[in-house]
């Protein structure tokens, strides 16, 4: 059934950045709403989906053969993984067959099952645009205030802000969310974040923060390029494979990352 959220043209649906998004999946197949995407597709011209089939065990390959093969003007691309690499692994390689197969202005990922609908793609350039020429690194925020649809299993929300409270202290930037599934990164600097294997499996949206400021830290505006926005919609869909032990697997992880920040690696 197509995600009808917000489908009527908003007034900043005009000219975009080329963007290509990556979409990692691993059994899939039930929650894949094939038809918000080529609704996508054919609203923005501007974008081009690269779907990573992360060695499913369902029909998701099938699936997403479904939506290349209706996708309009070659727009979209299947990559199949094989065995499973583990979600981490599979957006490193969807980015960096994107950057090889496709020109583009910026590139990111996003979650296949639409918790965040791609009629707010849009958006995410016109909120930075009020805040900066071109940024390197957008980031969705699930942000709960009036005026958006958010809506979050509040366990997992109140796990997450500690979560994102311990990562925001250790990157030394006030992040608020650091584990949306919607993120964007200019073209000229995502090709360093992804050049090597991610140490973390959970938690790699830090590891690429991590490894952005790394590089950044000696600029005096690197503190601008990064812009969190909050999102207009979120929903938690049911069918998430994020089980209570990745909670402590991320903490792990979060010393992995913040010890890596340290030495420099």
């Amino acid at each position: 059934m197509m995600n009808t959220e917000n489908s009527r043209v908003l007034p900043w649906e005009s000219q975009y950045p080329r963007t290509v998004l990556v979409i990692p999946c691993y059994n899939e197949a039930d929650r894949l709403d094939a038809e918000s995407f080529l609704d996508a597709l054919r609203r923005y011209p501007w974008v081009s989906l690269v779907f990573v089939d992360d060695g499913s065990t369902d029909h998701t390959p099938a699936r997403l053969e479904e939506i290349r093969s209706r996708a309009p003007l070659d727009r979209a691309e299947v990559l199949l993984l094989c065995p499973n690499q583990g979600k981490a692994e599979a957006v490193r390689r969807g980015l960096s067959h994107a950057l090889s197969r496709r020109e583009a202005d910026y590139y990111g990922f996003w979650d296949a099952d639409l918790s965040t609908p791609l009629t707010d793609l849009p958006y995410f350039y016109w909120f930075s645009s009020t805040l900066s020429d071109k940024p390197d690194i957008l980031l969705g925020s699930r942000v709960r205030r009036m005026g958006s649809l958010i809506s979050r299993n509040a366990v997992r929300h109140y796990l997450g802000r500690a979560f994102a409270t311990c990562a925001s202290l250790i990157l030394q930037i006030p992040v608020y969310d650091t584990q949306c599934g919607a993120k964007l990164f200019c073209a000229d600097c995502v090709a360093g974040l992804i050049r090597e294997p991610f140490i973390s499996r959970w938690i790699f949206d830090v590891e690429l923060l991590a490894r952005y400021l790394r590089g950044h830290r000696g600029r005096p505006d690197y503190h601008d390029r990064i812009i969190e926005v909050p999102l207009l919609h979120w929903r938690d869909v049911g069918g998430s494979k994020l089980r209570a032990r990745a909670f402590l697997v991320a903490a792990i992880d979060l010393y992995r990352v913040r010890r890596s920040l340290r030495r420099g690696d």
